[in-house]
């Protein structure tokens, strides 16, 4: 074989490797391993639906749980948020030791720890119906809410919502008071009332989201409940669920056309309804008669969540099945003061070890 025909063969061969590598090579880019597929993110509509399935579950057998509610009963320790009133004057009680207090869980006495009154964070919501039957008190109440903004503390923190057909959630949690006051100024007014459904939102909201364990709305209607989808029932459901004590200002019309004998007037139905949310929730209601009276209501709000006593006990059922515990709070009575004790309606006894967490809260823009 001459030289010549020697480099053709292996020239020859050369380019056949070539050709071939090239080939696999462009195979590979035609077919490239595929990354695994990231899950879908759950949509603001699957986290409200999944959230009503689990406030139903709730009502049933009480299944659900979320492992970072601290004063639920993930340990063998209860804490109550309690405020006492001298009935005689309305005004808080500051000067009660452990002695004083007894606590009830399902009517049976309980071993009390400690109690307590300090200064603790809040973590609070501004809530402010913006409805057309608002809009003459919108103003004022604004300046009620800058009012509770400038008495915010270092590790306080809050939100603001108004709702009128529905709920908005205006500024998210901050501690920032210049985001606040900017949130407030922004509200105006128009459109119906949806009071409950703007509860059950809000409430959701704070129990997802807040960074303290004392939490607490700040709802401020006329009552006059006319737009929401969910009921009395739920909303109460909810707030047993979420934790969170309700402050309630309703600007009631006393003179609201009534329907005589057999049928309560519209004011009455604010009333009654106003009342029971904030004793369900071991907040308080307010029912102003003028809106000058705004300022010393809000001084009055910011007052009371600072000098709330915590009760702490060791639950006698220390079963945690999911259960319904209803709770208590008796003062023991000494001298001519006649006090009263506000406290939540109790809490669910749940083991976050034996379930899942909670599906979160609902979502609205």
């Amino acid at each position: 074989m001459s030289f010549r025909q020697s480099f053709r063969i292996l020239m020859a061969v050369l380019l056949s490797a070539s050709v071939g590598l090239y080939i696999i090579r462009q195979a590979n880019a035609q077919d490239p391993p595929q990354p695994p597929k990231a899950k879908p993110t759950p949509t603001p509509k699957d986290q409200k639906e999944r959230k009503g399935a689990q406030r139903q579950g709730a009502q049933a057998d009480q299944q659900a749980v979320d492992p970072g509610m601290t004063d639920r009963v993930d340990t063998e320790e209860v804490l109550l948020d309690v405020t006492v009133i001298d009935t005689s004057n309305n005004q808080p009680v500051f000067d009660l030791q452990k002695e004083d207090f007894t606590v009830y869980e399902d009517k049976i006495k309980q071993e009390i720890i400690s109690v307590r009154r300090e200064e603790v964070p809040v973590s609070f919501g501004m809530v402010i119906d913006t409805s057309g039957s608002m809009r003459a008190r919108l103003p004022q109440v604004v300046e009620s809410g800058l009012q509770l903004v400038k008495q915010m503390r270092e590790q306080d923190e809050a939100f603001v919502a108004m709702f009128k057909a529905e709920p908005e959630l205006v500024q998210d949690f901050t501690g920032d008071r210049r985001d606040l006051e900017d949130a407030l100024n922004e509200l105006y007014s128009s459109g119906g009332t949806s009071l409950l459904d703007a509860i059950v939102a809000t409430s959701d909201y704070a129990q997802q989201k807040a960074k303290q364990r004392r939490k607490a709305l700040i709802i401020i209607s006329d009552g006059l409940e006319k737009n929401s989808a969910v009921k009395e029932k739920e909303v109460i459901e909810a707030i047993k669920e979420n934790e969170v004590q309700l402050y309630l200002v309703g600007f009631v019309d006393e003179d609201a056309e009534g329907g005589g004998l057999f049928r309560k007037s519209d004011a009455k139905k604010a009333r009654d309804l106003l009342s029971r949310l904030a004793e369900d929730s071991g907040g308080r209601v307010f029912f102003p008669k003028e809106i000058s009276e705004m300022p010393a209501i809000a001084d009055q709000i910011a007052k009371d969540l600072r000098t709330q006593y915590i009760v702490s006990y060791a639950p006698s059922n220390s079963v945690k099945d999911g259960t319904f515990r209803a709770v208590k709070v008796n003062i023991n009575q000494k001298g001519t003061r006649k006090l009263f004790a506000r406290t939540r309606q109790g809490y669910y006894a749940r083991d976050p070890k034996s379930q899942q967490p909670s599906a979160g809260a609902r979502k609205y823009e």
